[in-house]
């Protein structure tokens, strides 16, 4: 039994006649014939009364009636499946960092979800080593974050940077301030992130990196959360400057002269191939981002 039998048998229903139904699939009448002989031999029942007028017996009104809900599955099936196959349909798990998850991605998402409907998408949205983890447990089908640490195993490709600011509240005494160095940073409250975090790191780095400065600090657990903690009076934070539209209330920016703390993004895979859906969604993150 097969789904081209049982459709031999719901178009002899449809027609009442091995003629006009084996006209309608383009088959020979012999293999019409044929295809319910072996259907009736499987069964062990007769399924049609044969006559003037082809008839269903009582076992081919219930066997017709119940197969129809199996064809129509089975279509669906075959259409899902093909739909998987030319990326037109299926999951893909997708990692991403902050800001560009709350930012950047909310409208690339949008319009390629209404271009291709059938295609669930699902965020994890972490800081780059606790994606990186994920994709090698493969947990996510890629990610677009910063770059990975040397040795992993996985393929980046570069995007943008991502411009860092120094944001302060209007009143601090280094807004009126022409331009801003590092070193003028001293004594002041830098808010920072959790030292996992990519931009912590490289912050470190540079603040290790220039000499001595004695900076007070406050850790804040979210890249996001660090402007509303400026805002608030807590201290000054260098965030990223797609995440400051609007600027919060009371606050202003400056550039930090002399370094440059932008963060490299981009895509980061498996060196396995994605599906095909995942394929047509890191196209579409790498042709809009990588115009930035």
């Amino acid at each position: 039994m097969d789904l081209k039998t049982l459709k031999t048998l719901h178009a002899i229903v449809r027609h009442g006649s091995f003629n006009q139904a084996a006209e309608e699939l383009r088959y020979a009448q012999s293999t019409v014939t044929m295809q319910i002989q072996r259907l009736e031999a499987d069964l062990g029942v007769q399924l049609f009364e044969r006559g003037k007028k082809i008839r269903l017996t009582e076992a081919g009104r219930l066997f017709y009636e119940q197969s129809l809900d199996i064809v129509t599955r089975m279509e669906q099936l075959q259409t899902n499946i093909a739909d998987i196959h030319k990326g037109a349909a299926g999951k893909i798990r997708l990692g991403v960092t902050e800001p560009t998850a709350s930012s950047r991605l909310p409208q690339l998402l949008m319009a390629f979800m209404q271009e291709y409907p059938k295609i669930e998408v699902s965020l994890e949205i972490a800081s780059t080593p606790v994606l990186v983890s994920s994709l090698r447990q493969g947990d996510l089908d890629f990610a677009l974050c910063s770059a990975p640490e040397a040795g992993e195993e996985l393929f980046f490709q570069p995007l943008f940077q991502e411009k860092f600011v120094l944001l302060l509240p209007e009143d601090h005494p280094l807004a009126g301030a022409g331009q801003v160095s590092l070193a003028d940073l001293e004594g002041y409250r830098l808010l920072i992130t959790a030292a996992t975090c990519p931009y912590r790191k490289k912050l470190d780095r540079i603040l290790q990196d220039y000499g001595p400065i004695s900076v007070k600090t406050m850790e804040i657990g979210s890249m996001t959360a660090l402007r509303h903690y400026v805002a608030g009076g807590f201290g000054l934070a260098l965030v990223p400057l797609n995440d400051l539209d609007p600027l919060p209330g009371g606050t202003t920016t400056r550039e930090l002269h002399g370094i440059s703390i932008d963060m490299l993004i981009g895509l980061i895979s498996r060196t396995a191939p994605l599906s095909a859906a995942s394929s047509k969604l890191y196209d579409k993150l790498r042709q809009a981002l990588e115009r930035i």
